[in-house]
């Protein structure tokens, strides 16, 4: 079988990168050719992304790819879920797209929950209820300027390829993410866009995972000195891409998606909608072969990110890995936040915040870096183990090992405290899952590989995995019995 490559452009939260990927002999190997910073600007009082830059940055890596391969199969765009861009009658970027960071949409949820009640949309949409959901910031944009004159909505992985090839397409796995489309049909909900007062036409069709999408425009290729390459619609939502990876066979398993955010599910043949799933707050989107990702979004390393950025201020040569180190050496187990407490969503004082959160619950307050560091990797650990639970009860299923995906799978101390917590071994890699995901969505789509049973079985054959046992200790289970409690008081404290 001879060799055939493929493009992959992955945008993450803080950092895109663009990976060569080489599928040869029923195995698959990757080539990072490019990789950038990027992060939400402040215009106008709005927190948006920088569409120009990013645009710029793939146009990088289209010219660094035809510099580096012979020849391209094709290219695909994956990002981060929610977000998006409109275009007007010409065709043009109306404004640069919000980012679901921005504290506005706190106050848009709550509004639109006055219209349709929270009970009646999770029934419908069978969406986890998070403020920065599609239908939310669209509802928080009513009336606006943009939305009135907008003739068509791009979520970021469409975006980014129209404006690459002209052709306007959602792909079924972002568009899950919107809380906007029938979970069962996966078309539209024109009830729901009915209640935003938006014509079905703005989000146009949707497209399956592995659904070829045109090419590079010519004056895109001229400007990279790429050729005109094909474009594939893989699974755009990056969870989905990183799920479709995970080198696992069978139904006993749980993913853990580990990045910017910890993504938490089950694969399953069906969504889940239920009072369990409702309860829980637990979401069904999209995912690779018609399959649903049930799951829960945690925060992640977000924490641990916002936190550094104000100790680099006093200590510019403190990087990750000596944070994990001084963490490891720290005093266990000690004092927990919960990650998903809404003061950690977007706080100008990550570090005020936590000792804060850990002041009020009566706890000792870390203050150093290595306590804080390890204060949240515990805590994360943590509610793993109270989601794993919570994803039992709600599906009925089994969940016998974790595979952790994602730029977090490296991170071994966090992977140890995960297999303690939850008592189940981790699988840690590829570190990689997100491209690899969708490289081989694109080789599936070129009939180079039949199905997303053989993706998964090339994962396995190409990647490197690392085991983390569980360690029998009732330590943890102390720990975790505080910990519940600690979450039980926040939430009723929230509910007051």
């Amino acid at each position: 079988m001879s060799s055939s490559n493929y493009l992959a452009f992955d945008l993450g939260a803080e950092s895109g990168r663009a990976v060569l990927g080489t599928l040869e002999k029923g195995l698959l190997s990757i080539r990072e050719i490019h990789r950038f910073p990027h992060a939400p600007v402040s215009l106008a009082g709005r927190l948006r992304w920088d569409i120009d830059h990013l645009l710029l940055e793939i146009k990088k890596g289209l010219g660094l790819a035809a510099l580096t391969a012979s020849k391209i199969e094709s290219a695909a765009v994956d990002t981060w879920g929610v977000d998006f861009g409109l275009l007007d009658a010409e065709g043009k970027v109306i404004a640069p797209p919000i980012c679901y960071r921005d504290a506005a949409h706190v106050v848009a949820m709550g509004s639109f929950l006055n219209i349709i009640p929270s009970q009646r949309l999770y029934r419908r949409t069978g969406l986890q209820l998070l403020p920065f959901n599609s239908i939310f910031q669209l509802h928080g944009l009513a009336g606006s300027v943009e939305l009135r004159a907008a003739t068509r909505l791009l979520f970021m992985p469409g975006l980014l390829t129209y404006l690459l090839s002209g052709v306007r397409a959602n792909d079924e796995t972002i568009a899950s993410t919107s809380q906007l489309v029938d979970p069962f049909k996966s078309g539209w909900c024109e009830d729901l866009l009915g209640a935003l007062g938006l014509p079905t036409g703005l989000l146009g069709p949707i497209v399956p995972p592995g659904a070829k999408i045109g090419r590079l425009s010519p004056d895109v290729a001229r400007e990279t000195g790429c050729p005109e390459i094909p474009l594939t619609a893989v699974a755009g939502h990056d969870t989905a891409s990183a799920v479709a990876a995970v080198p696992a066979a069978g139904d006993d398993w749980a993913y853990l998606s580990s990045g910017t955010w910890s993504l938490l599910g089950l694969e399953t043949e069906r969504p889940v909608i239920t009072e369990d799933s409702e309860r829980f707050n637990f979401t069904n989107e999209r995912g690779l072969g018609g399959k649903t990702r049930f799951l829960k979004n945690i925060s992640g390393f977000w924490l641990v990110q916002q936190c550094r950025r104000r100790w680099l201020e006093s200590d510019p040569d403190l990087t990750y890995d000596r944070l994990w180190a001084e963490a490891e050496a720290a005093p266990p187990l000690r004092s927990f936040i919960d990650p998903d407490d809404p003061v950690f969503l977007n706080p100008p004082d990550m570090l005020s915040e936590i000792k804060r959160f850990c002041h009020k619950t009566i706890q000792p307050v870390p203050e150093s870096p290595a306590e804080i560091t390890r204060c949240i990797l515990e805590s994360l650990a943590l509610k793993y183990r109270c989601v794993l639970d919570q994803l039992r009860e709600a599906s009925g299923r089994p969940v016998r090992r974790i595979h952790i995906i994602g730029g977090g799978s490296r991170n071994a101390l966090l992977n140890s405290f995960t297999a303690a917590a939850t008592h189940l071994p981790v699988l840690a890699g590829p570190v990689e899952a997100t491209a690899v995901g969708n490289l081989l969505v694109q080789a599936m789509a070129r009939g180079k590989v039949q199905n997303p049973e053989e993706i998964r079985a090339i994962v396995a054959r190409s990647f490197e995995v690392r085991k983390f046992e569980p360690t029998v200790s009732r330590t943890w289970d102390k720990a975790y019995d505080a910990f519940v409690k600690i979450i039980e008081a926040r939430g009723k404290e929230h509910h007051r």
